[in-house]
């Protein structure tokens, strides 16, 4: 992808770094938000089109937040063989490229931002009047409330039904973060003027971006956690 503030502050401040990854660009069965362009940072194809991919082995579909998404697996492993690929976005297509048989043999670095610390999760999760999952899905809501004024102003009640859609999957997704390799707590949404508001990200935004470039470049930074796999005991 490439819209994020954390990918837009990787590629300014770390060129060279960002010079040796390509974006892995998916099929995506919504309409382009302001601003995305078809092949860039999607291909963007209608519900019915996607569907169609499920017969096709070299695709995998995916339901993402009830939009489907699509990875190309040949395209994928024949762009691998000519330069790193980079995917940032939602952790099903991540979980995805972690697990797919495909590309068992293709070395991997994966990393996971999320809205809370280890130790936030933890301390969360032991106090006996907290909801957890209903905490999560508020403080998702709140972050895409924020980010979707400020690129719209107004709200539809499309966008609120949007919102609340989104929001709701926040708990599966947070869920998947002991899947990954790293994870990295950032508090400042893609809604946060810490990311760009001071021309270099400052506060968690810096944080976050130091983290993953470190990783990108083969470093551990303090910032950066392991998740223990039995977080999230599975729901029966």
């Amino acid at each position: 992808m490439g819209k994020s503030p954390l990918f837009k502050a990787l590629r300014q401040f770390q060129p060279e770094l960002m010079a040796r990854v390509r974006p892995l660009v998916l099929y995506n069965s919504r309409s382009p938000r302001p601003g995305e362009s078809d092949g860039k940072d999607y291909h963007f194809r209608s519900r019915a089109e996607i569907e169609r991919l499920r017969g096709n082995d070299r695709f995998v579909v995916i339901d993402v937040r009830g939009d489907l998404q699509a990875l190309d697996v040949e395209e994928l492993d024949r762009n691998l063989a000519k330069s790193d690929m980079l995917f940032e976005g939602n952790p099903f297509i991540g979980e995805t490229l972690l697990v797919h048989e495909q590309l068992r043999e293709v070395a991997r670095l994966s990393v996971f931002i999320a809205p809370l610390s280890l130790d936030e999760v933890k301390f969360l999760k032991s106090q006996p009047g907290v909801a957890f999952d209903a905490l999560i899905v508020d403080v998702m809501r709140r972050k895409l409330l924020r980010r979707t004024r400020k690129q719209k102003g107004e709200l539809s009640l499309k966008d609120l039904e949007e919102i609340e859609r989104r929001a709701g999957s926040a708990p599966r997704e947070l869920a998947m973060a002991p899947l990954f390799q790293y994870v990295v707590p950032n508090h400042d949404g893609e809604d946060s003027e810490n990311w760009n508001a001071f021309y270099h990200p400052i506060g968690d935004a810096r944080r976050t971006f130091l983290a993953v470039a470190g990783l990108l470049g083969g470093k551990k930074l303090p910032h950066v956690e392991k998740w223990p796999k039995n977080l999230f005991p599975r729901k029966e």
